[in-house]
């Protein structure tokens, strides 16, 4: 279902033409709300009006756009550079068009031409830049500037390191904690008390999630709302106002005597089950404890699990009598309880907020919650708020913020209170607020789209504004949009979703949807004989559900094999999942097949399985009984193991552990039997290496044998040789990254492994760095937001919900209020204070809403084939992603054939990567030409049998020019000219040559000699003998950096093309390999690895002429 394009664009909820619509959007002078979906261009706006500001003659630093995330920013930055050189290198004709699709009139355009062209040069000239920033990094800006008693007023220190995650500093409360706990009586009696009805684990989930919203709970707290939230139950049932507890209304001589009247009526019934509950009735006054009273006639008369009258008892009157009464007593008793509970944990919060800015204070911390509080607190307070405003006033004339729905209660009570201060008056800076509450999927951060709702109201009467809305998209493809259409629009009608208008499109490349075959659930077979049991050493244990993960990847992962061999680039194929679990797995099902995928989502260094391998085996040499860590090094590339070695050092051990004292009660590590091999023993190697690291690691600071370690067990080599290409650089520089690592952690302060190894494991936030990665994304649903891809493909869409929340905090918090007007503790979502049932309602409609949200961000990365798979689950969910995208979507349901292989739509598959200028793009951006370019029609492919993980190739090179600096900046300058070729375009202009030399020096460290020397080498090679191979007209296709599979290794080409028929001369495919050596012609190695090259590609052309050549530095063409 779509709509005309005319209803795609309205203005103050009239339609409008998109040429009205970008004329309000773009102009920097107004106050601007814009509501635009997925794909509509909400940055390339916000961008534009930068540039429009500039052009109106606003200086760089007065104009502050915010966004999320510091990739987001520098993103932002990125594109504004970007249009600013090529606007440098664009003749004014061309310069007007530009402009006018940025809201100008075309006799503005024409006059302002002159001033784009010079605006790069402008802005390098003045040397000040755009502020581009997130909203953390502008309120640390204003923390900055706080005065000195306003930082003491919060407890903050006036020197500090800022947190941007608090996991270290929570993962130090607990000991302060519970030594406050020791020191305060009535705070142990509540922490006992929790601890007697849920659990020591389930109690510290509690205070987790307490200090999880400590933001929200001290505004409330400050306000009387955590006390309100959760009134006395006599509130709810007032004719129990006399009585100091629900139960107590059970004793005394009346409600003996009215209990035990039922009781004698129902006795005198002739079924067994009102007779049985009268009895229940005498038993229940027999006891003295009056909680345990009111327990004993619920379980009498109600069924298990519900505050209902069972039904065999239904139509008994006094049955009837009773339970009017019991259903009172147990609504007052839930609600008694829910109050005792929120008591204890609002007081035991206080105490651990006090110690959480304890231990901040001690490290001299200060986290994002802080600086938001502060900020917020700057802007609103009457005496500071002037001075404030008045250093914004003369620093900023242009606000501008992108993906507002992401943006939380305080972040817009602080923006609130310093624009709130403008209104009605026209020095104010001009607001321009841009986001989409479809894509609102971070509620875990505060985030709601209240607050967009909120800020829409603000800007349209706070502020005189305008308020635009844009459903029409320029990134998917007709079926995609359909596609979501009909799945949203569904989820509107079943009243699960609301305020979702039809989409419409501007891209008219092919594409499709699709269904991989759903993994069926194995049936449980039926055991004959004796149950026998599993030797954990030999058989590992298959869990049901993770074989169902595990067949799922599999599947997916040969059917993405099938999509590259079509024609597909990696790169332009996006993998989504819930889980990083899944994502992980997905890795490994595509590393079975050779194709190179890189985890892209951000990942700490000790959660990089490199980096665990290594601390695992330090952990295991200073902690001797530490045999799971010790099993994981043995098993990781440091060593190599197999099972079946692991197996003979577990038996080993447990044959030391009998001949020791007959083994009565004596523990033998691994360790300790390895370090007793000696003489014949095939382990004395080993035993060797461990007892020699073992002694750097107690004599030696943790940095120092750490770089023993890892010269001495070659352990770079050696992570090279097992690691995929795609994932090589990366796995190394984590490694790299580790020795180092041990200096900056706490300012290198620990002093020894032990230690070391302990913070590592505990909560370090230090991120993993993170090479270049190649290949096919593997993101969770969170980290593909803000991203496209030609193919995106979602695992698991048809997985069970969670569970039910426990020991959680509901917090509402209107948009437009200062703070929450609800804070509950709950013990579980299943029974919730029955006060608290409508906020519970209101949290699980916004929960399934988020839900929806997520959805929709899934299917809009796609910008021409979306396909799902999933694996059945144990129970059937109704309203889960694969029933919505099946039941709704209507899309191709592939089939596996005999062999159980996932083929291609029938239809024919799309060419992914070959993008048509989107219609009417406001931007005029040409759509990106795919680096890997379908192949030509008519050239068969054949299909490659599934390969093993890629083999190291060049281990000895890696090490030799680690030694050797001279060969080592010789191998960087190599790759840079393969850089500079595969960037190489024809018409580039002086402005893009300079930024691409630029970039080359920072990427491979090389200094301006340098990379004049490499751009000098990249222009012989394309303007010598070859030249034609990048000449457009003599080539039918074309691609560089191509990844080929043969005989179970992946060949990277530098360069293949397929040189047009020309006279006689046929059509041929040319392998091209860059060389800077002199003569590589004379290197038989070299010789050998493009044969291998040039047959790799006659295997995949088939009955096609072939042909293989170097380039070399001084643009000479050597044909083999």
């Amino acid at each position: 279902m779509t709509r005309p394009l005319h209803d795609a664009y309205t203005a103050d909820g009239r339609t409008v033409p998109s040429e009205a619509f970008y004329a309000i959007a773009c102009d920097p002078a107004r106050h601007v709300v814009v509501e635009a979906c997925a794909g509509a261009g909400k940055t390339w706006m916000l961008v534009s009006r930068v540039l429009r500001a500039l052009l109106a003659g606003a200086e760089p630093q007065q104009i502050l756009a915010i966004t999320f995330t510091k990739k987001a920013a520098a993103e932002m930055r990125q594109r504004l550079n970007q249009w600013l050189a090529e606007f440098a290198d664009m003749p004014l004709d061309k310069l007007v068009p530009e402009l006018t699709q940025r809201g100008m009139t075309p006799e503005q355009a024409k006059a302002e031409a002159p001033a784009l062209q010079a605006l790069y040069l402008r802005l390098l000239q003045h040397g000040r830049s755009v502020q581009i920033r997130t909203f953390h990094s502008w309120f640390a800006a204003l923390l900055r500037a706080a005065p000195l008693q306003l930082l003491q007023q919060l407890g903050l220190p006036s020197q500090y390191e800022l947190l941007e995650d608090d996991q270290r500093a929570v993962a130090e409360v607990w000991r302060p904690f519970h030594q406050a706990l020791l020191e305060d009586p009535s705070a142990m009696a509540d922490y006992q008390a929790l601890v007697m009805r849920n659990g020591r684990s389930n109690t510290l989930k509690a205070l987790v999630s307490a200090l999880s919203k400590r933001v929200e709970f001290v505004l409330a707290d400050q306000q009387g709302v955590v006390e309100a939230s959760v009134p006395d139950f006599r509130s709810l049932v007032p004719e129990l106002g006399e009585c100091a507890t629900p139960a107590a209304a059970l004793d005394g001589e009346a409600a003996s005597q009215r209990w035990h009247a039922r009781s004698s009526l129902l006795g005198q019934e002739k079924n067994k089950t009102p007779r049985a509950a009268a009895e229940k009735v005498v038993e229940a006054f027999l006891q003295p404890d009056l909680e345990q009273r009111l327990q004993q006639l619920r379980a009498a008369f109600f069924v298990k699990d519900a505050d209902r009258l069972t039904q065999h008892l239904t139509k008994f009157d006094a049955a009837q009598d009773a339970a009017a009464e019991l259903e009172r007593l147990c609504l007052a008793q839930a609600q008694h309880e829910s109050w005792l509970y929120q008591q204890r944990m609002a007081r035991l919060t206080r105490v651990l907020l006090r110690c959480y800015a304890e231990v901040k204070r001690s490290h001299g911390w200060v986290d994002m919650n802080d600086i938001e509080q502060t900020a917020r607190l700057l802007l609103q307070d009457e005496l500071l708020s002037g001075w404030i405003q008045e250093r914004l006033d003369a620093q900023l004339r242009h606000l501008l913020v992108d993906e507002f729905q992401d943006t939380n209660p305080m972040q817009w009570q602080a923006l609130h209170a310093w624009l709130s201060g403008y209104t009605g008056a026209a020095t104010a800076p001009s607001v321009f607020i841009v986001g989409d509450p479809k894509q609102s999927i971070y509620r875990f951060r505060r985030a709601d789209p209240q607050v967009f709702r909120a800020a829409k109201e603000f800007v349209r009467t706070g502020l005189g504004g305008a308020e635009l809305s844009c459903d029409h998209t320029r990134r998917n493809s007709q079926p995609v949009i359909d596609a979501v259409n009909a799945v949203m629009l569904a989820a509107q009608q079943e009243g699960r979703y609301q305020d979702f208008r039809a989409h419409t499109t501007a891209s008219d490349v092919p594409g499709c949807v699709l269904a991989l075959p759903q993994i069926a659930r194995p049936e449980k077979p039926q055991e004959d004989g004796p149950r026998t049991r599993r030797n954990s050493l030999t058989t590992p244990k298959v869990e049901e559900e993770e074989e169902l993960k595990q067949r799922e990847c599999r599947q997916a992962a040969n059917w993405l094999q099938r999509c590259v061999q079509a024609g597909t680039a990696p790169e332009d194929i996006l993998v989504i999942a819930r889980t990083n679990d899944r994502i992980a797995t997905m890795q490994w099902a595509l590393a079975q097949v050779g194709l190179p995928a890189h985890k892209a989502d951000k990942m700490r260094l000790a959660e990089a399985p490199e980096v665990q391998d290594v601390v695992a085996l330090v952990d295991a040499l200073i902690s001797p009984r530490h045999d799971v860590s010790l099993a994981r090094a043995l098993k990781s590339p440091i060593f190599g193991l197999d099972d079946a070695g692991l197996v003979q050092i577990a038996l080993g051990v447990r044959a030391m552990a009998t001949a020791v004292a007959g083994g009565d009660g004596v523990r033998v590590s691994w360790l300790d039997w390895l370090l007793e091999q000696s003489g014949d023993s095939p382990w004395q190697a080993l035993a060797g290496t461990l007892r020699r690291w073992q002694g750097w690691l107690q004599q030696r600071l943790p940095h120092d044998a750490l770089d023993a370690i890892y010269r001495d067990g070659d352990l770079l080599a050696r992570y090279r040789a097992c690691t995929p290409a795609s994932q090589r650089a990366s796995v190394v520089e984590r490694l790299q990254a580790l020795p180092g690592h041990t200096l900056a952690l706490d300012g290198g302060r620990y002093a020894n492994a032990y230690h070391w190894v302990r913070a590592l494991r505990g909560s370090d936030p230090t991120p993993a760095p993170q090479a270049g990665g190649k290949g096919i994304r593997l993101l969770t649903i969170h980290g593909a937001k803000g991203l496209e891809a030609g193919l995106v493909l979602l695992l698991d869409t048809d997985a069970a919900k969670g569970r039910a929340r426990t020991m959680d905090v509901l917090v509402r918090w209107p948009g437009e209020a200062p703070h929450p007007d609800s804070l509950v503790f709950i013990e579980k979502a299943s029974a919730p204070p029955p006060s608290a049932r409508l906020l519970l309602a209101e949290e699980q409609q916004a929960e399934e809403r988020e839900e929806a949200n997520a959805l929709y961000v899934a299917m809009t990365r796609a910008a021409q084939v979306l396909a799902f798979s999933s694996a059945e689950p144990r129970s059937g969910q109704p309203a889960s992603w694969w029933q919505q995208w099946t039941g709704q979507a209507q899309p191709d349901m592939l089939e596996a054939d005999a062999q159980g292989n996932v083929g291609l739509p029938s239809a024919g598959w799309p060419g992914i990567g070959k993008k048509e200028v989107a219609k009417e793009a406001p931007c005029g951006q040409k759509g990106e030409t795919n680096p890997w370019p379908v192949p030509a029609r008519g050239a068969d492919l054949l299909e490659l049998a599934p390969l093993a993980a890629h083999a190291s190739r060049g281990a000895a090179t890696t090490q030799l020019l680690a030694r050797d600096p001279q060969l080592q900046l010789q191998g960087r300058m190599g790759e840079a000219m393969h850089k500079a070729l595969e960037w190489y375009r024809p018409h580039a202009g002086a402005a893009e040559l300079v930024r691409q030399q630029q970039a080359l020096q920072q990427l491979y460290g090389l200094d301006q000699t340098q990379g004049d020397t490499v751009l000098q080498q990249a222009r012989a090679i394309v303007q010598g003998e070859a030249g034609w191979a990048w000449d457009a007209d003599q080539l039918d296709w074309e691609a560089n950096e191509v990844d080929i599979a043969s005989d179970g290794k992946v060949l990277r080409l530098d360069r293949l093309v397929r040189r047009k028929a020309e006279g006689e001369r046929p059509a041929c495919w040319w392998v091209l390999d860059f060389k800077s050596s002199l003569a590589p012609e004379q290197q038989q190695g070299l010789r050998g690895q493009l044969e291998d090259y040039r047959q790799a590609v006659g295997q995949l052309h088939a009955g096609e002429p072939v042909q293989a050549a170097f380039l070399t530095a001084e643009g000479r063409l050597v044909v083999l």
